[in-house]
């Protein structure tokens, strides 16, 4: 059976998007996606976006019906990128590319930088300090770069790259959701972060 979440700011707003149920896919609920996207407003409009661990498209799609020239959607479940292809046709929605893979190994293609990442793994499955080390040291994010991570509530912040920045932080229920954002090269060398 089909679930379905509605988009809420931009283009298609008010629009559904529909995802299968699939092992450890939890939907970001509507008003942690509105935080989130308050804390973006000024940086997504002609943004590239990367949604890594895809599951619904929420966040991509959010992230495109607000004016991202380009989301890149990474999933490796098949049910769930034949619903993400689905709804990107329903919205013609051209900014948006589904890559049906497994995160680490399309972290270790050849890589271009993004201005915004989406990271919202499946919990219990240690992705997370893995999935950002890639990012960072793979040339995965453009200087500053923001990062979204959506986690366990009491994951510790040791595993990620010692130039990233936690700009913003909250909890619902038993979910961490944090924004980060990637020091320049030259911001880290000058101030001794790599």
């Amino acid at each position: 059976m089909s679930n379905q979440i509605r988009i809420i700011g931009g283009e298609w707003r008010s629009r559904q998007i529909v995802f299968d149920d699939a092992p450890g896919l939890r939907p970001t609920p509507s008003r942690v996606r509105e935080t989130l996207f308050n804390w973006l407003q000024v940086d997504i409009l002609n943004s590239r976006c990367l949604d890594l661990y895809a599951g619904s498209g929420a966040l991509g799609v959010e992230a495109a019906s607000r004016g991202a020239k380009q989301v890149v959607q990474v999933e490796n479940n098949p049910a769930s990128c034949q619903k993400l292809r689905e709804n990107i046709a329903k919205l013609a929605a051209t900014q948006i590319r589904v890559v049906q893979q497994d995160v680490g190994q399309f972290l270790n293609t050849a890589a271009q930088p993004f201005d915004l990442v989406f990271l919202d793994p499946p919990f219990g499955q240690d992705l997370i300090g893995r999935t950002c080390q890639l990012l960072d040291t793979n040339g995965w994010l453009a200087n500053y770069a923001k990062i979204y991570l959506e986690c366990e509530r009491n994951w510790p912040l040791d595993d990620l790259p010692a130039d990233w920045r936690l700009l913003k932080a909250k909890t619902a229920g038993e979910v961490s959701y944090k924004l980060l954002q990637k020091q320049s090269d030259t911001f880290a060398a000058a101030n001794g972060l790599k």
